[in-house]
């Protein structure tokens, strides 16, 4: 009796999941296809790379400057007065804490860069989790997963990929429809 309980459970319990599998639709979306063809993707990241570029020329040329002033110093160093050389000193001090203090506020890790690309990145993420959103409810899917992360194989048929991407498309189309002024 004991072992034909046992066994019912067992069976029940191995059962369960199955059912309740065979009860849901899943789907899957290849998250690194769609920031690979999404062009909103790409134009934030050519908008940042521009961006980084444009603080980095700057750093440059606060360096370059510093340097300059570090090597007029050591020419005449020896020749000048010692307050000349305190002043360049201060001088020198000062401008290596404001190239240190530009280098934390842009590009570290709560620089402006940083916030820059979370913001652009917070921006897409939240279209494309609206385009999955409004997939999910035409199709009447329960689950979609990220392919890109975890999937060993999943069956084409089930790729929604191409769906969202279709979704986010129609998204830029209305907000390009938006911004342009009626006459």
């Amino acid at each position: 009796m004991i072992r034909k309980t046992i066994t019912t459970i067992s069976i029940a319990a191995l059962m369960l999941p199955m059912i309740l599998v065979a009860q849901n639709k899943i789907g899957f979306v290849q998250s690194d296809r769609i920031r690979a063809e999404y062009e909103e993707f790409k134009d934030a990241e050519a908008q940042l790379q521009l961006e980084y570029r444009q603080v980095n020329a700057q750093y440059n040329m606060m360096v370059v400057e510093l340097d300059s002033i570090k090597q007029a110093f050591e020419t005449q160093r020896l020749m000048s007065s010692p307050e000349w050389r305190k002043e360049k000193e201060t001088e020198i001090a000062s401008r290596e804490a404001t190239i240190q203090k530009f280098q934390v506020t842009m590009v570290g890790p709560e620089g402006e860069l940083y916030r820059r690309q979370a913001q652009l990145e917070f921006d897409i993420l939240s279209k494309v989790k609206r385009a999955v959103d409004k997939v999910a409810a035409t199709k009447s899917i329960d689950f979609i997963l990220d392919g890109s992360t975890s999937l060993l194989y999943g069956n084409p048929t089930h790729d929604l990929t191409d769906d969202v991407l279709f979704e986010l498309r129609k998204y830029n189309i209305s907000d390009k429809k938006e911004a342009k002024p009626e006459n």
